[in-house]
Parts: structure tokens; C-alpha cells; sequence
């Protein structure tokens, strides 16, 4: 499992892509999307377009890494809102399956 930090910052790449894409690819779609932060610490979170499939890219220390997860039945929820920078609990909900029909967001300090 992916040890996520608070301060971790999570992008979801909202197009579609062929999971076939290794590092360099990933890496590419990454900083034309996302300049800059390739490097920074940040997960980046691919779905293929029938959303059983999950890829997620990051900075390891000394590399790059990509951790993939194949959903044997069902797919991952679709988001309806259009944020790229998910929050840390949406992306382990994404990654357990669970579709919240109403969340009630409490105060966040900045």
C-alpha cells in the first residue's frame, strides 16, 4: 500500500489514457500537464477509460515509481466535479471504491 503523507500532494489526470504507458510516457503527459511538479513528491493518478484500472506515478527519492491496481469486478466511481488536486481521503476512497453521495466538508485552516 501507498504510504501517503497530509502534505502530499494528489493530481488527478482527468483525460483517459492507454495503461500500456510506462515511465516515459507518464512522465511526459505529467509535465505537460502538471509543469514542474514531477520531481516535487506529488502522486499522480491515471484511470484507463473503462475506470478498472489505476495507475499512480510519483517521485520515490531517487526515481521514479508507479504503483497499479486492477479492479477484478466493477469499476472506479466517476468524479463530478473537476478539480485536478484531490484531497488525500478522496484519492483512499477512490482507491477503496467508495462512492459518498453527500459529503460535508468541515472548516480547514489554512
Amino acid at each position: 500500500m501507498l504510504a501517503i503523507g497530509a502534505a502530499t500532494r494528489i493530481f488527478l489526470f482527468r483525460e483517459t489514457i492507454d495503461m500500456r504507458k510506462g515511465f516515459e510516457s507518464l512522465s511526459g503527459l505529467v509535465e505537460s500537464a502538471f509543469t514542474g511538479e514531477l520531481t516535487t513528491g506529488a502522486y499522480f493518478v491515471f484511470l484507463n477509460w473503462k475506470r478498472d484500472r489505476l495507475k499512480v506515478l510519483y517521485w520515490d527519492i531517487d526515481g521514479l515509481a508507479i504503483w497499479y491496481k486492477r479492479l477484478e469486478k466493477g469499476s472506479y466511481p466517476k468524479r463530478h466535479n473537476d478539480d485536478v488536486i484531490i484531497e488525500r481521503k478522496d484519492f483512499l476512497m477512490l482507491l477503496e471504491g467508495v462512492t459518498p453521495k453527500r459529503i460535508q466538508k468541515r472548516f480547514r485552516i489554512s
